[in-house]
């Protein structure tokens, strides 16, 4: 197998043989060759139907047209300026348009650095050093954020990666998804010290999991009665669950924004943006330090600006959502009748099966830490077996895109029938 060879080759030059972790799995991940619509192909001549989609990013599916005729005009008139240009106001403005939490803008070019800078912007505006995250909650690979889950709702955090210093994860405190009640007993032990609440609204490297009842609404209530700036995390549900986010699709808003993903139309970008009080405390207009080369990058600017556009005119994330609903439908049906331990999460266009002890909700990290991994592998490489691309892992979200249609979805249906079994 040509993909086979490539992996030993690669891990030559290259830690794991990937360029990030997730991408790497026993015996080895195969090597893609091209990939359009809702397809993936590898290099030995496999097709998949995609439903990892580059982890979220790719609502339009691979190879969009529009969005290629718009790269390939911008390549024309160059693909880095190092200074500003008239497209960064048109993206600013669209987003701005979608969420009226948002007000200015940051762009910036990766997730992580996203929220790097926006909990260093959220500590200067309330000039305190802590902050609260969920257990479980992905945030970008900095030493901030990377704290081990699970070390206890009233603890200090403990790095989750060696050659982190502890002291930089010693104002980072972590409560469990979908409890305010821990929430509210967590600042206020820290009262007057926490500068921000960061979270997903709906957490996607460990499921997807979706919040329950009034959850977000509770949380955005309490961060306001205790003086603590809301960060929204939207990198994977910003213009997925609808164009406006999570925000739109629960009715909830944020101090700040986090967007990446789908707001670079599947380019390098990641944003930060909030009210114009907060944001203006970012330089030069402020003395809370950002920048970067290819912050604002026209190549990835552009990508982004036309895939909202295309959002707005096909009512993407409506058509996509009802897409979900069918297959978490299918699939809970398929687990019901098959005597499976197992649980369908998602909400939207985000799915996927949990091996949950005795088919439990998982409604947390605690939760999806009790779910089979091993079993799930074994799953994994069955449905690849049957043309099907999930991610490798029992903690990422399955993602369907607008170039999915109902045969995708009927195919993929009967393969969790035929390999669920296991």
């Amino acid at each position: 197998m040509k993909s086979e060879k490539l992996f030993e080759l690669t891990s030559r030059y290259m830690p794991g043989g990937v360029s990030s972790p997730v991408r790497a799995y026993k015996p080895y991940p195969f090597f893609t060759v091209h990939a359009k619509g809702s397809r993936i192909y590898d290099v030995d001549g496999r097709e998949y139907i995609d439903y990892c989609l580059a982890y979220g990013p790719l609502v339009l599916g691979h190879g969009n047209e529009e969005v290629k005729d718009a790269v390939r005009e911008q390549l024309e008139k160059g693909w880095l300026y190092g200074t500003p240009h008239e497209k960064e106001i048109d993206l600013a403005k669209k987003i701005t348009t979608h969420y009226p939490s948002v007000e200015m803008v940051r762009f910036v070019n990766t997730g992580s650095e996203a929220t790097m800078a926006g909990i260093r912007l959220a500590r200067g505006f309330k000039e305190r050093d802590k902050i609260v995250k969920i257990e479980g909650g992905f945030h970008g690979a900095h030493d901030g954020v990377l704290v081990k889950a699970g070390s206890g709702a009233t603890t200090f955090g403990i790095p989750d990666s060696k050659g982190i210093p502890k002291d930089s994860v010693k104002n980072t405190l972590q409560v469990p998804f979908n409890d305010a009640a821990a929430l509210t007993t967590m600042l206020e032990k820290n009262s007057g010290e926490v500068a921000a609440v960061i979270i997903e609204p709906v957490m996607g490297n460990v499921g997807p999991i979706p919040p329950q009842n009034n959850y977000l609404s509770d949380v955005r209530k309490i961060t306001a009665e205790n003086d603590v700036s809301l960060i929204l995390d939207e990198v994977i549900t910003g213009f997925r669950l609808a164009l406006g986010g999570a925000q739109e699709f629960y009715g909830v808003d944020a101090d700040l924004t986090i967007l990446g993903k789908i707001v670079g139309g599947g380019f390098p970008i990641g944003m930060f943006g909030g009210k114009r009080e907060i944001m203006e405390l970012i330089a030069p207009s402020g003395a809370v330090y950002q920048a970067g080369t290819f912050s604002g990058n026209p190549v990835s600017i552009t990508a982004g600006l036309k895939t909202i556009e295309i959002l707005e005119r096909e009512e993407v994330p409506g058509r996509i959502n009802k897409l979900g609903e069918r297959m978490r439908t299918a699939l809970s049906e398929i687990l019901r009748d098959s005597g499976v331990e197992g649980y369908v999460s998602g909400v939207g266009s985000m799915f996927k099966v949990f091996f949950s002890p005795n088919g439990a909700e998982v409604k947390n990290y605690a939760d999806a830490l009790k779910c089979d991994k091993d079993r799930y592998m074994r799953f994994f490489h069955k449905m690849l077996s049957s043309g099907i691309f999930l991610p490798p892992s029992q903690f990422e979200t399955n993602f369907i895109s607008f170039t999915h249609n109902d045969a995708d979805i009927k195919r993929t249906v009967e393969a969790y029938k035929e390999n669920l079994y296991a």
